[in-house]
């Protein structure tokens, strides 16, 4: 038989009803959509709950390797010190080698891991031991216990509402200041964001904590931790956080509550976010790809599905289909297994269930019963949905404005606004940035400072104080106080810039943030330049005990603020490293 008699025989005995045979450019099509299929169920669920452990564990995997190198740290320098405390010059002497390891270690580019280790644990814990030890002989313990006693009174002197904002671009460090002061309320809230805010904080044993849903105050015991109504909320990433930290010893029953009005954010938004950024291209903005725009996208556009719709599964099943169908006709490439993701959710309902109230009322009831309410900010005003520089913003406002409504308690209750800044700046993705620094200089304060995401671990852009972008944050939040963080970073510098204004392409000098980011890309910086102290700060603990040049520093820092008091000084991770200022 002919070929072409085997191709006409094989026609016309197939079973057409079963083998259809389509044109070869619908076969194609055909082809691709069930090659897009087989590689979805190779993505089963259970292997994304596996994928999620595996990072939990390796994240706190990491989390356990540094805490031991961190306690192997302070026993040697516990010997260290019983050997210091008899000789001022001993311990001086090794301070200064301490030091040197870690300019030897600033030259090693290729053990980033072990300069992180070397830079903030020899810097934090070996070196603020031995200053303990050098100055033990003027300090007794009834002056240390007074010196915290003081600092106790310091926190209580706070207002009943306190709001603890990003000043920057975010990762200003503001987790250790709400761990502080959840010990003095009884309220701690966070009220927009998602978790693409990430916040590390440490206990007293030094033990570390990286959160990204649940709120700071989560360590304090007697603290009831509210979710508001602004936040977008992944469910599973959230109890995920709550297991995590219940796995570490950390009682979370009944101290937590979620907003029934906060909206939900599923896969699909996840799926979502990275279609859209991929969209754009080489003008991407530089998400976490936490799904957190498209998920108040949802919010904007009135499809979204808040917590409370879970007490419904009818209808949160038709929501739900209804949302990923819009998405469907939006994107070309999606792909999203709705019925899955239902089946999920009504698995998650009852353990949800328990946390849904209406937090309005509930924080307003507290204000009333004269309970101490604190505010924790996610993100930064630089990155605030209307001051910021958009497009290159989040998703929400963490401005004082994103609070109110984010938790539904009106402007004139808050009495403490505290704003947080870094003795320098850092910005995570794209977007303007004035004060941006590069090279070995930019290198070595992201090694020192360890300036990698807490949510994403991508490296930090690295760049000096930018007062104009402070104070642009100041006015629109109201600042009673600023908070300075990292300044032991600093140390090591023979000088240290401050932005005091920009030049614009006309020849123009201004002090006011420009909206366009055309113009802010365009800007030259006028720098304050200060002498550096050129020694270690991280055991300060009292005022007077900090280097002249590092005094001046906050208070041009101070001055150039328009007088808002800084008031607290970060000099290093831990909960106890913080100099009040008087």
């Amino acid at each position: 038989m002919t070929k072409k008699g085997k191709k006409e025989f094989k026609r016309e005995n197939c079973d057409t009803t079963r083998h259809k045979i389509p044109p070869r450019g619908e076969r194609g099509a055909q082809n691709a959509r069930a090659k897009r299929e087989r590689q979805r169920e190779r993505k089963t669920e259970r292997e994304r709950e596996r994928e999620r452990e595996t990072e939990t564990e390796r994240d706190n995997n990491r989390v356990c390797y540094y805490l031991s190198i961190e306690r192997e740290r302070e026993r040697e320098t516990m010997t260290m010190m019983m050997s210091a405390a008899s000789s001022h010059q001993q311990a001086l002497s090794v301070t200064a080698i301490r030091r040197n390891n870690v300019r030897a270690s600033t030259s090693s580019k290729n053990n980033l891991q072990c300069y992180h280790h070397r830079s903030k644990t020899t810097t934090t814990a070996t070196t603020r031991t031995i200053v303990r030890a050098s100055s033990s002989s003027s300090s007794s313990p009834t002056a240390t216990e007074a010196k915290a006693a003081s600092s106790d009174n310091e926190w209580k002197k706070l207002g009943q509402v306190c709001a603890v904002l990003g000043s920057q671009w975010g990762d200003e460090g503001k987790g250790k200041l709400v761990d502080i002061l959840a010990r003095e309320y009884e309220v701690v809230c966070r009220c927009q964001g998602g978790a693409n805010a990430g916040h590390t904080i440490y206990d007293d044993d030094g033990k570390k904590y990286a959160l990204h849903l649940v709120p700071s105050g989560i360590l304090n015991k007697k603290a009831l931790c509210v979710v508001g109504n602004g936040v977008v909320v992944h469910l599973p990433g959230m109890f995920e956080e709550l297991d995590a930290l219940e796995k570490v010893g950390v009682d979370c029953a009944g101290r937590m509550i979620v907003s029934d009005r906060a909206h939900l954010l599923f896969e699909l938004h996840k799926e979502v976010d990275g279609l859209r950024e991929a969209e754009l291209s080489g003008n991407m903005i530089g998400t976490t790809k936490r799904g957190i725009g498209p998920a108040y996208a949802s919010k904007a556009t009135r499809n979204g599905i808040r917590v409370g719709d879970i007490k419904n599964m009818e209808t949160f099943a038709e929501k739900l289909r209804a949302l990923a169908a819009d998405a469907g006709k939006r994107f070309d490439g999606f792909e999203y297994d709705v019925d899955a993701e239902i089946e999920r959710y009504g698995k998650i309902r009852e353990r949800i269930l328990p946390f849904i109230a209406d937090t309005v009322e509930i924080v307003n009831q507290a204000h009333t019963d004269k309970k101490k309410i604190l505010v924790e900010g996610a993100n930064a005003t630089m990155l605030d949905l209307d001051f910021g520089t958009y497009p290159f913003v989040t998703s929400s406002n963490p401005s004082l404005g994103g609070v109110c409504s984010g938790l539904g308690l009106a402007p004139n209750k808050f009495e403490t606004i505290i704003g947080v800044a870094k003795a320098y700046t850092t910005r995570v993705g794209s977007g303007p940035y004035p004060t941006e620094l590069f090279g070995d200089l930019a290198d070595d304060l992201r090694a020192i400072g360890y300036e990698y995401g807490t949510t994403t671990g991508r490296p930090r852009r690295i760049g000096w104080l930018d007062m104009v972008a402070l104070n642009f944050a100041s006015k629109i939040n109201g600042f009673t106080h600023l908070n300075i963080t990292k300044l032991d970073c600093l140390s090591e510098l023979d000088e240290i810039k401050i932005g005091v204004a920009y030049k614009l392409q006309d020849g123009t000098v201004t002090t006011a943030f420009p909206a366009s980011i055309e113009e802010l890309e365009k800007v030259e910086v006028v720098y304050e330049t200060l002498p550096g102290w050129k020694s270690d700060i991280s055991g300060v603990r009292d005022w007077k005990d900090m280097p002249e040049n590092a005094k001046k520093y906050v208070q041009r820092v101070e001055e150039l603020s328009g007088g808002v008091e800084c008031r607290f000084i970060g000099v290093g991770p831990g909960r106890d490293a913080i100099v009040i200022k008087p």
